[in-house]
């Protein structure tokens, strides 16, 4: 018993001698960070041009070889170089007596005309044009710079009109007549109910973009105002402002606040200015959401949702009457989640496309635009999650949408491409590889160009019919250079969630020099979503900065939890409601321990966890509520206290609840009183728990997540006498700008010291040119 004591005592002691062993390899990763290995990289997705009325496209696609411009025909199955680069680069030096480098042609402003056959371009304010069939360059007659588009304007479809705000009111004037008189439209425009983008803007005279959008036909245009004028202010600080520090004032509605903005719809007629102010109001504190119906003006679509985001309606407005008219309405308990829901107006209106989750998978219904009446379900085989929209054939009847999670042993995550007819019939998947795709379709939705690749699959390019038959292979990415240097890609895996049921998904990423008789400390790249997670499904080299990071000779993981993502189905996306804090962080310590379990090279005595926004709030909620799991969290921007971040995240994804009472006035008249309930837990509440190390960082100009966020972590961190490291990131907004590879080098060192215990003094941020 004594010979067991004195050798627990002997290990005890020799711990912090074993951290020592191995020392962060700075060297290795300064090597993979993004601002030294993207240029490692060059083109990765082919972005086809189609020509007018044609299903040939061309497009330009770089490799360590040069840049390089094709034209393909899809019904030839050919694809042919537009020039010879060489040729190109000696007719371009004699015409303009300047040297040009031939495996990287830089032509600016490179366009096809209408005619299919004449490329443009300038050099030094002068035109140039190149033709397809004879291969010659010829100097154009310009000698002037082709007049820019005004960035204040908004320019109707034909360029006719250019529409713009001043003194918050609007405005419109001719745009071919740079003399012509402006006209006052709208003249009630205030400061936080502009008609512009600028709508705290105090400078009376600055033109500026009005919030307008144009009908097509040209003929009409409508504007949506939000009206803050009782929203409380918000500020930041420019510290770094000259020659004295400037207070930055916004507006900013936070949850449960009974002042919240209002959303104003009116349409403009043209040329006759006249004006309609639509009554589209149903719902209190509703949020509006428009839709132009294709090339006439007749109807406007919308939808409005309740404050609770449960309730939305679908609504056309006759755009000469202003008559509001409800098409259907749908339900989603708890919440619509916003950014997901589509609205697809076929031939003019006569029929919708609407997104719904009624069934607990995102699925496409079509109705009757003029009627509402449901028609059908378009989507009707199997259940799995609908994403975007990517074309509809209005006249063969057709639909192809990207969906997720329908095919057996394919990483739910992927989107892969289907097909189907209006009529719910005809259900065809058309791209099915292992991958994450996207689609470019001609406009006759014969052929399509589809990207796809994975984290762990290299990009390719492939053309193909839309049944989804393979054309010809595009490009394929070249890695060469990353190979060459000792890049390797990060691994996939999958495990169970803290439930035991659910399956989730993620990415490790090891050290290139991996060892794997060597015990390494494991951080955790975190995001709680629930709009999307901590990994991406494309391909990436750096993965933000988890490549990078785990060359110091950690083992990076980032992986999905119940509450992440929309990309799932309801349940799983909404797993978090009313507990936006906690709901992430069982699954996380639960995946890192089943990792450990499987792998012996983890030091699960030695675990990091970090993350960006809800990224820095999620890793620190894990350090207070885990306090004897996780050891080092760096935290950055995190919104620690979502009651003081802004009203629609919390109220939808935490939940509001209305309530209303019976008062009476002075004169004893009985009235309702509307108030809103909306609390959400918050990381300061907790942070009496914490015993490990941690690194708060916030930009101080962040308009975002407010400064507050942190400071208020911070205050309770100092009232409970706990250590820890604040670093206000100077005259940044929240993503940091040009201040992020300092920050990125600055947790290099926070975790090399925590959790490998190398500390090192002396040691300068090396960053690139130009900050």
């Amino acid at each position: 018993m004594k010979k067991t004591i004195v050798l627990a005592i002997l290990m005890a002691f020799s711990l912090p001698a074993l951290a020592q062993q191995h020392k962060a390899n700075f060297k290795a990763a300064e090597k993979f960070k993004s601002s030294n290995i993207r240029k490692m990289l060059k083109s990765t997705r082919v972005f086809p041009r189609w020509l007018k009325d044609s299903d040939k496209f061309w497009y330009t696609y770089t490799t360590t070889n040069g840049k390089n411009f094709y034209m393909v025909d899809p019904a030839k199955k050919s694809k042919t170089k537009l020039f010879d680069n060489l040729d190109f680069a000696a007719q371009l030096s004699e015409l303009t007596s300047k040297p040009w480098d031939h495996r990287n042609l830089d032509l600016k402003g490179w366009k096809l005309e209408d005619d299919n056959k004449t490329f443009t371009f300038m050099v030094d304010s002068i035109d140039y044009h190149f033709d397809v069939n004879s291969k010659i360059i010829t100097k154009g007659d310009s000698t002037e710079k082709a007049k820019k588009r005004i960035n204040w304007a908004g320019y109707s479809p034909d360029s006719t009109y250019i529409t713009y705000a001043k003194n918050y009111d609007l405005y419109m004037m001719r745009a071919d007549d740079p003399d012509s008189t402006e006209i006052l439209l709208a003249d009630d425009g205030e400061r936080w109910f502009s008609y512009g983008f600028d709508r705290g803007d105090t400078t009376k005279d600055k033109k500026y973009r009005a919030a307008v959008r144009w009908f097509k036909d040209e003929s009409k245009f409508y504007v949506t105002r939000s009206d803050s004028r009782k929203v409380k202010e918000l500020f930041v600080i420019n510290d770094l402002s000259n020659p004295r520090p400037e207070v930055e004032i916004y507006k900013y509605a936070m949850p449960g606040e009974q002042d919240v903005p209002q959303t104003h719809l009116s349409i403009f007629e043209v040329p006759s200015k006249n004006r309609i102010d639509v009554e589209i109001d149903k719902y209190l504190d509703q949020t509006i959401n428009t839709y132009l119906p294709g090339k006439t003006s007749d109807r406007l679509f919308a939808t409005r949702m309740n404050r609770t985001s449960d309730t939305l309606d679908v609504v056309s407005i006759n755009t000469t009457t202003g008559d509001v008219k409800t098409l259907f309405t749908d339900t989603n308990y708890p919440y619509f989640y916003s950014p997901n829901t589509q609205l697809s107006i076929l031939n003019e209106g006569e029929e919708l496309i609407w997104w719904s989750e009624r069934n607990g998978w995102g699925q496409l219904y079509l109705y009757d635009g003029i009627t509402g009446a449901l028609k059908n379900k378009i989507t009707n085989s199997g259940y799995f999650v609908t994403g975007r929209i990517q074309q509809v054939d209005t006249v063969g009847k057709k639909v192809y949408f990207a969906a997720r999670g329908r095919e057996p042993g394919i990483d739910p995550y992927y989107a892969l491409m289907y097909k189907a007819n209006l009529n719910g019939t005809g259900f065809k998947p058309i791209s099915t590889e292992a991958a994450n795709h996207s689609m470019n379709m001609s406009e006759s939705s014969k052929y399509y160009v589809d990207n796809y690749s994975a984290t762990d699959v290299a990009p390719k390019s492939l053309l193909k019919d839309s049944n989804g038959n393979v054309i010809m292979e595009l490009e394929s990415a070249d890695l060469s250079l990353l190979y060459e240097a000792g890049w390797q890609m990060p691994e996939r895996f999958t495990m169970k969630a803290d439930d035991g049921i659910t399956d989730l998904y993620g990415v490790m990423f090891k050290p290139f020099d991996f060892d794997s008789t060597r015990k390494y400390p494991i951080i955790s790249y975190v995001y709680p979503g629930p709009q999307v997670e901590s990994f991406g499904n494309d391909f990436s080299i750096t993965s933000g900065y988890n490549t990078a990071l785990a060359q110091l000779g950690f083992i990076v993981v980032s992986m999905g939890h119940r509450g992440g993502s929309p990309m799932r189905d309801k349940y799983y996306h909404t797993y978090g409601y009313e507990n936006l804090r906690d709901y992430a962080l069982a699954d996380d310590k639960r995946s890192i321990e089943i990792l450990a379990d499987r792998h012996d090279f983890i030091d699960i005595d030695n675990v990091g966890i970090f993350g960006h926004s809800g990224g820095g709030f999620m890793s620190t909620a894990a350090m207070l509520m885990y306090p004897d799991f996780y050891d080092a969290a760096a935290s950055s921007a995190g919104n620690h206290d979502n009651n003081v971040y802004n009203k629609w995240w919390g109220e939808t994804h935490n939940g509001v609840t209305r309530v209303d009472k019976k008062k009476k006035d002075k004169d004893g008249n009985e009235y309702t009183e509307t108030t809103w309930k909306a609390k959400v837990k918050t990381n300061p509440s907790i942070a009496k728990n914490l015993k490990g190390h941690l690194l708060i960082t916030h930009g101080t100009r962040d308009n975002n997540v407010n400064p507050a966020n942190s400071l208020r972590l911070a205050n309770e961190l100092m009232k409970a006498g706990k250590r820890f490291d604040y670093m206000p990131i100077p005259g940044a907004r929240h993503g940091y700008g040009s201040k992020r590879d300092y920050y990125e080098q600055m947790m290099w060192y926070f975790f090399a010291e925590h959790l490998l215990g190398d500390y090192r003094n002396n040691v300068d941020i090396s960053l690139p040119d130009g900050n």
